[in-house]
């Protein structure tokens, strides 16, 4: 039986402090599978990125429930969700946020042992292997300003990824970085999807939802319609991308 990461039901979102109220997302039913990699696509204002935040907690919704690995996370106090974003969901967005003050190194490090404080030594093996595996490891030491755009985006999956989350976030993580820096982020992804994480994105690119398994797509806060990719594969690329644009153009994107 295929176990489902995140399950939504009934949710809404709606902001109260504009005149008159403001319905973001409704009534969105849907069901992540454990290992999946999901793209929610939509025009700028149609509530993919809030979606994404109450999937994510980190925004609560109005009404309906969000449940992560069968846990009910809309029944939590805000300090019971904090910790499970701390120790069991991981977070990309376009814009990497990083301590001006710190090393790439020790941003990577300071969330992964706040996450599991008792585990000091291998907290710090886990990080330094992923910024060896994903090709950073010779710049760990600069400051955030000495380094790329891409890869810094690559030391934001590394942060994400250094609490061993069951499930990561992606909000627009390529929204803000060239073609040549944006492959190699979503390859560095495509990796971590196939080392069996669950991947929830949010993303106006075709070249970014052509590698997802499945692609939800939202308008007016509504859930209008999924396709179905499968796996990735790179003999494939061109072909994914075609039936994504020719399902966007059925849906009068």
């Amino acid at each position: 039986m295929t176990l489902a990461t995140l399950e939504s039901r009934g949710l809404t979102k709606t902001y109260r402090s504009t005149d008159p109220p403001t319905t973001v997302i409704t009534g969105i039913d849907l069901t992540v599978t454990s290992g999946e990699y999901l793209v929610i696509m939509g025009a700028s204002g149609s509530g993919k990125s809030t979606l994404l935040a109450v999937l994510s907690g980190m925004d609560r919704p109005t009404s309906g429930t969000v449940r992560h690995d069968g846990r009910d996370l809309t029944a939590l106090t805000d300090e019971a969700m904090s910790r499970v974003r701390l120790t069991r969901m991981g977070y990309v967005f376009q814009q990497p946020y990083f301590l001006a003050t710190l090393t790439i190194r020790d941003n990577v490090l300071l969330a992964a042992l706040k996450a599991a404080p008792r585990e000091q030594a291998a907290t710090i093996a886990r990080v330094d292997a992923l910024l060896d595996r994903f090709g950073i490891a010779a710049i760990a030491e600069r400051g955030i300003t000495q380094v790329s755009g891409g890869q810094l985006q690559r030391a934001a999956i590394c942060r994400a990824l250094a609490a061993e989350p069951s499930v990561l976030f992606a909000d627009e993580p390529t929204g803000a970085l060239n073609s040549s820096m944006s492959s190699e982020v979503l390859d560095v992804l495509t990796q971590v999807h196939r080392d069996g994480t669950t991947i929830v994105m949010a993303t106006h690119d075709t070249a970014c939802a052509a590698r997802a398994d499945r692609v939800v797509y939202l308008r007016d806060g509504l859930l209008i319609d999924t396709l179905a990719l499968g796996r990735w594969s790179q003999d494939a690329a061109d072909d994914r991308e075609v039936d994504l644009v020719a399902w966007l153009r059925r849906l009068d994107v």
